[in-house]
């Protein structure tokens, strides 16, 4: 018989959400930062090239950071399943600020040519890289050992912080914006959000560090049952997980495209295609932000009630009908009001569905290869389809010349999606034993859709 998880104390529980949170905010301002200041650092660092070619190397440039997550996954993910999800997330902070320190000292194209966009893809990459690993090792600990019908409650302090990251991101970046004028951000005002980033990261260390991890304290998962390498764990999740490793990249890109699209894409469109203003554009991130941190823990709980499936499925469908409608006002009425409102219900969609998107992931792998499992297949969803997200974007605007071209993608990839809910299996009100069988609840109230 399966040994049944047991819910932390409440004072446990708090703490583990407050320095999984807080840390996991930290780690999504600092990869997220760049994406608001985009049209500086394209005429700083790609200076050689016209206007419109620094837009898109610098939004590509913000993409090779995905491109390293699947990597990051794989080889923190499976230190976290080896190690203990603390240490992964130490781990994870410090590269994370690694990068940042790395580009906020970058010299400029100007002062050194082509090191510096050089130094700037580095940076990128190792952000990136601690992205992967952050995703599964923080989501893991958040779950395990936490009563079935808590699970998605749980789990969506995972979104709601990365809300919390870009609602910090923009309005450090918006505040700068409106008190610096455009030569003093150039020169040295675009440096602060990173400084700030690397001085605060060890507070999210130090919060980490001291969280309880009881499921290795308790020896609850012996050395033998651990993953020994990382060969092994992939070899693990193609034989035993593949179908599990398929349905949960395909769930996963429905989602991350219109996140970041949304999220970051968004204030650079209404800036730079519709001609508001970059501080009103950075606002309607904020709202993007503030919104997605203050609706996941209750979309969690109702997760908890109605299960995953019902609420991906209508977030995507909802989505789908909602996104063309949604850009086309904004371009006949491109208005602070109009932003703020667009964004507000594009982000309370999305969060539907994003939100039992992420808590389904843990439910999908048993605990030996949990972490590995759901950082690499949220990595490659992320990288494929969320990071590059922005710069397709971009670039179906400027070689199509239709504004609303960024719908026909997010429409493509939500539809698409939708084709890999019916091999998904719902365990909500589950149990998550450590084999990863799930035990059914009989006493929750949830309700599980086969």
């Amino acid at each position: 018989m399966s040994m049944r998880p047991h819910s932390f104390e409440k004072s446990n529980r708090r703490r583990t959400i407050l320095a999984t949170t807080i840390g996991n905010a930290l780690e999504y301002y600092d990869f997220t930062v760049y994406g608001f200041l985009t049209l500086v650092i394209g005429k700083l660092f790609f200076s050689a090239f016209d206007p419109a070619s620094q837009f898109l190397l610098t939004i590509a440039t913000f993409g090779v950071g995905f491109v390293m997550r699947p990597l990051g996954g794989i080889v923190i993910g499976a230190y976290a399943d080896r190690a203990g999800r603390r240490k992964a997330m130490v781990l994870t902070i410090f590269l994370m600020a690694l990068g940042c320190a790395m580009i906020a000292i970058s010299p400029t194209y100007a002062q050194v040519g082509i090191a510096a966009p050089i130094v700037i893809v580095i940076a990128r990459s190792l952000q990136g890289f601690s992205a992967g690993g952050e995703f599964g090792a923080s989501t893991a600990l958040l779950v395990e050992r936490t009563a079935p019908a808590e699970r998605g409650f749980m789990a969506s302090w995972q979104f709601a912080s990365q809300g919390l990251g870009v609602l910090i991101a923009a309005l450090i970046v918006a505040g700068l914006s409106f008190a610096l004028p455009a030569t003093a951000m150039e020169s040295y005002g675009w440096r602060i959000p990173f400084i700030l980033g690397l001085v605060i990261a060890p507070i999210g260390a130090y919060l980490r560090q001291h969280v309880e991890e009881p499921s290795m304290a308790a020896g609850i998962v012996s050395a033998s049952e651990r993953q020994p390498t990382i060969r092994g764990g992939l070899a693990d999740l193609w034989r035993d997980h593949r179908r599990a490793v398929i349905v949960a990249i395909v769930i996963t890109m429905g989602g991350t495209g219109a996140s970041y699209v949304i999220g970051f894409y968004m204030p650079t469109y209404a800036s730079r295609e519709l001609g508001m203003s970059s501080v009103a554009a950075l606002f309607g991130a904020c709202v993007t932000g503030g919104l997605t941190f203050v609706l996941s823990p209750l979309i969690g709980r109702w997760s908890d009630r109605i299960g995953r499936k019902p609420l991906i499925a209508g977030g995507r469908m909802a989505l789908i009908l909602l996104i063309y409608p949604a850009f086309a006002w904004l371009k006949a009425s491109p208005t602070p009001l109009t932003l703020f409102t667009v964004v507000s219900l594009l982000t309370a969609v999305l969060a539907v569905q994003a939100v039992p998107s992420i808590v389904i992931l843990p439910e999908l792998f048993p605990k030996r290869v949990r972490a590995s499992g759901m950082s690499l297949v949220y990595s490659i969803g992320v990288a494929v389809f969320g990071g590059f997200a922005p710069f397709v974007s971009a670039w179906l605007v400027q070689t199509s010349g239709d504004k609303l071209a960024p719908t026909w993608y997010l429409i493509s990839v939500a539809l698409l999606s939708l084709f890999a809910l019916p091999y998904l299996k719902d365990r909500t009100g589950d149990d998550i034993d450590l084999s990863g069988d799930a035990v059914s609840n009989s006493s929750s109230k949830a309700k599980v859709i086969a």
